[in-house]
């Protein structure tokens, strides 16, 4: 079967009448690079070259925006339920690869309204598959005190980022946060109660990412890390300040501080234009710990 055109491809997506968009997902910010007409009426007639994450965002939240950007990350085929302006839709992400393709480029956004109890039905019971699935991979990822990503997952979202941005030559962040006398909070309080801090601080930080596309991981012990695709380093460096001052007003009293009364974190910033700073991925996450002191 030869290529369809684009023209043509474009004629049938404007024609559906349910919204549809499509994504790219060889450039580090997912720009959406086709909308139909359909979403336009949803997500209005500014989406064009703009980030998916803050589309998504825009329209569903941010909780379930960094779940639906995690999935997309992944280049996994997904369902998620949504609500935008009080119509319920099932959101579903199909990664769109060709044949000479080693990942997919692009991916397809369908935003299925049922109609009908059968629809309804099929919708949900697909869903309910799906969330089982991201349930069972969520085990292997995320560390279970924190529901962040384990060091390991995250240094594979990296890789990721980093192959995707070397082709653009284009910049990526990370913020490395240490809770400070951790060890002594430990010794005091115990180890259920450093569970709870650690996954508080974790949650604060979680809350304070600028868009649904940046990543949060807990990698060893006391030490958190951000991933972002933010270019400006000063503008990184302002971010991880105001995450340091909402950790302080958490308010987690600290006996054996020596910053105060409460837990506080330390950071570190680097920016590196990926295939050019550094080598690798792990080369650049290597030279933040080891400026850290880890």
């Amino acid at each position: 079967m030869r290529s369809v055109n684009r023209k043509i491809l474009e004629q049938v997506i404007a024609a559906s009448t349910e919204p549809v968009m499509i994504v790219r997902l060889d450039h580090t910010d997912w720009p959406v690079v086709l909308a139909n007409p359909a979403f336009e009426s949803i997500g209005g007639d500014d989406s064009i070259k703009r980030p998916f994450a803050d589309v998504i965002e825009d329209l569903v939240g941010r909780e379930l925006a960094l779940e639906i950007s995690e999935s997309l990350r992944l280049q996994q085929e997904s369902s998620f339920a949504v609500e935008v302006g009080g119509r319920e839709y099932l959101l579903g992400l199909k990664p769109l690869q060709l044949p000479n393709d080693e990942n997919p480029r692009f991916c397809a956004v369908f935003w299925r309204g049922g109609s009908g109890s059968i629809a309804r039905d099929g919708s949900e019971t697909q869903h309910a598959l799906l969330k089982a699935k991201r349930k069972i991979r969520d085990l292997t990822r995320d560390d279970p005190v924190t529901g962040l990503l384990k060091g390991r997952a995250f240094r594979e979202v990296l890789d990721h980022d980093w192959a995707v941005a070397s082709r653009e030559k284009s910049t990526l962040a990370l913020v490395l946060f240490t809770l400070d006398d951790f060890d002594a909070y430990v010794e005091v309080f115990g180890k259920h109660a450093s569970d709870s801090c650690i996954r508080r601080v974790g949650q604060a930080i979680r809350r304070c990412l600028r868009r649904a596309s940046d990543v949060v991981a807990r990698l060893d012990g006391a030490q958190l890390v951000v991933l972002s695709h933010a270019a400006d380093e000063d503008g990184v460096r302002e971010f991880a300040g105001r995450i340091s001052i909402a950790v302080r007003e958490l308010g987690l009293h600290h006996p054996r501080s020596t910053s105060g009364r409460f837990v506080t974190v330390s950071h570190g910033v680097s920016t590196a234009t990926a295939g050019e700073d550094y080598k690798s991925a792990a080369a650049f996450l290597e030279a933040l710990i080891a400026d850290d002191g880890g």
